[in-house]
């Protein structure tokens, strides 16, 4: 579980999740003070940070040589979808159908999978 609270401070969010806490925030042109990732970058950094993860752990299981992968995600939001565009970088030698693998194997990544699936949300209002 997440848990997100806002008080007075402009936009500024406190998160926790079971073990650990952190901040949100808008930046100045919306209103906010800038002090933490927006919303959208946490976002774009769950889907960075888990495909470098995933990606890391089959270079570590296939004994390739990279030493160093570097994930970068852009966000656009068009007109009747949200495209998130996924850029892989690595320091290191493979072959091309290992480069091919290599790109498969990020798309695997659990938050990949989230995003790439239909979401559905559901909102409602909880009495404490």
């Amino acid at each position: 579980m997440v848990t997100a609270v806002i008080g007075t401070d402009r936009y500024r969010t406190e998160i926790t999740t079971e073990s650990k806490a952190f901040a949100a925030d808008e930046p100045g042109e919306l209103g906010g003070a800038d002090t933490a990732p927006s919303p959208p970058e946490y976002l774009m950094s769950a889907l960075a940070s888990c495909t470098a993860i995933t990606l890391r752990m089959y270079a570590d299981r296939k004994k390739l040589d990279v030493p160093k992968i570097t994930v970068r995600v852009t966000y656009t939001k068009e007109e009747f979808k949200s495209l998130f565009t996924v850029e892989v970088s690595y320091d290191g030698k493979m072959e091309v159908s290992q480069e091919k693998r290599f790109l498969d194997i990020a798309k695997m990544c659990p938050v990949h999978k989230i995003l790439n699936s239909p979401i559905q949300i559901e909102t409602k209002l909880a009495i404490y």
